[in-house]
């Protein structure tokens, strides 16, 4: 996906987007019976009183904005819940989600329905046929409402604890992890190096690359007859201190080399925030967070962590790829879709250290967290990819010492010593 469809995308997801769109169908169903009612036949119009729809249009109107503001507060605590019991990383998903946003739309839309249809009755702007058209609209309006009214209700029931949060949160893992395992190169090759007179680029801004378009820089790519060297991928930190790309060019940044420039760090979007489109790793984040989080003093609820730790390991081991496959790359199977680009890939420890290493170090002391960390590393470790299994080990060494420097009863310390040589045995008969 390019910047601009990209930047699109991200508008769409807003609040106030669907709201809009609501708003303005609502403004023009109820200008539309102006239109139309002359070419009502005068028979059917009779059937409608006049005071009919101006009865119902206030009762509309009076009813959907109280509604309106319930729900936008309701929204607003479930995002104060989502950030207070989970993660500030969290309530982007919250705001986003679609049934919020089409139950607020669809309740600002009838508001605004019914307050523009009663000025034009008290403007004498609808006839008898207008009437019509508007006592039909109003009555489909009515079961829209009551239809969301109904969704509304249903989803409230989990809209901002923490078991939701962590659905979401897993959802969004799940896409992301996904993606990476089909174009784990964004669609390019692989970076495997990058070549000693391969000049370096800089990008002006800091902050975090949210996307990155690939399509822009395989056509500046062919351009400059150049091959990118792409060392900075979406959910990195962007700074001065280092190169986002390498250009590898015979005749370095062709004729005007501060537009080319320029033109290759516009292929870099940068922010305050990272975003779940090409990041893997941010869903792995926030579980982490929430799982941090729950083992606060403050909360100390370790059930929640070990449900984090039930949602990594199974999106993990859905990572692993077959053992025919684990040492080939993206370039190998085919030819890539940008193939001058070359994107630096995710070591699989990376995704292992975001899942796990937090949480292996705020429930150290917690012995029945210990024991899910380490049962959940012995399952990645019996991966049929040799790189996502050696880091699962790793990490089972990490989190088995932490639990041993921190646990001071003896016996869960002996808990912990025989589920580690237990599984040790395991990897060695295995």
């Amino acid at each position: 996906m390019n910047r601009t469809w990209w930047l699109a995308l991200q508008i769409t997801k807003r609040l106030w987007f669907r709201a809009t769109l609501f708003a303005i169908m609502a403004v023009v169903t109820a200008v539309v019976g102006i239109a139309v009612g002359p070419y009502i036949p005068d028979r059917l119009s009779d059937l409608i009183g006049a005071k009919a729809v101006d009865a119902i249009l206030t009762i509309l109107a009076s009813s959907m904005l109280a509604v309106t503001t319930f729900s936008l507060s309701t929204l607003v605590s479930a995002t104060t819940a989502a950030a207070s019991s989970g993660t500030p990383r969290a309530v982007s998903l919250i705001l986003e989600d679609g049934t919020a946003q089409t139950a607020l739309s669809t309740f600002l839309g009838a508001f605004l329905f019914s307050l523009v249809g009663l000025i034009a009755l008290n403007a004498g702007l609808y006839g008898g046929g207008g009437r019509l058209v508007l006592f039909a609209a109003t009555l489909a309006v009515v079961l829209l409402i009551v239809t969301m009214l109904l969704r509304w209700i249903d989803h409230l029931a989990g809209l901002g604890n923490v078991g939701e949060t962590i659905r979401r949160a897993a959802e969004k893992a799940a896409d992301g992890m996904a993606l990476n395992s089909e174009r784990p190169a964004l669609g390019g090759r692989v970076l495997d190096g990058v070549p000693q007179d391969a000049v370096p680029l800089y990008h002006d801004q800091v902050g975090y690359i949210r996307h990155l378009d690939m399509g822009r820089l395989q056509r500046l790519a062919e351009g400059l007859e150049a091959k990118l060297h792409v060392t900075q991928r979406p959910g990195d930190f962007c700074s001065l201190a280092r190169p986002v790309l390498y250009v590898e060019a015979a005749a370095g940044f062709g004729d005007d080399p501060e537009a080319t420039r320029a033109a290759l760090g516009n292929a870099f979007t940068v922010g305050d925030s990272r975003s779940y489109d090409q990041d893997p790793l941010l869903g792995l984040t926030v579980l982490s967070e929430v799982a941090s989080r729950a083992l606060s003093p403050g909360i100390n609820d370790p059930g929640t962590a070990i449900d984090v730790v039930t949602q990594v390991t199974r999106l993990l081991s859905r990572t692993a790829m077959p053992a025919d496959a684990a040492s080939k790359k993206e370039g190998d199977v085919a030819e890539p879709e940008y193939p001058r680009v070359f994107v630096r890939t995710i070591d699989p420890a990376t995704f292992v250290d975001v899942a796990f290493l937090a949480i292996s170090r705020d429930g150290a002391g917690l012995i029945e967290v210990v024991l899910a960390v380490q049962t959940a590393l012995d399952a990645l470790a019996a991966s049929s990819d040799p790189a996502l299994s050696g880091a699962a080990l790793a990490m089972a060494e990490t989190a088995c010492k932490r639990g041993l420097a921190t646990l001071a009863f003896e016996d869960d310390r002996r808990r912990l010593e025989a589920v580690r040589l237990s599984s040790d045995l395991r990897q060695s008969m295995g």
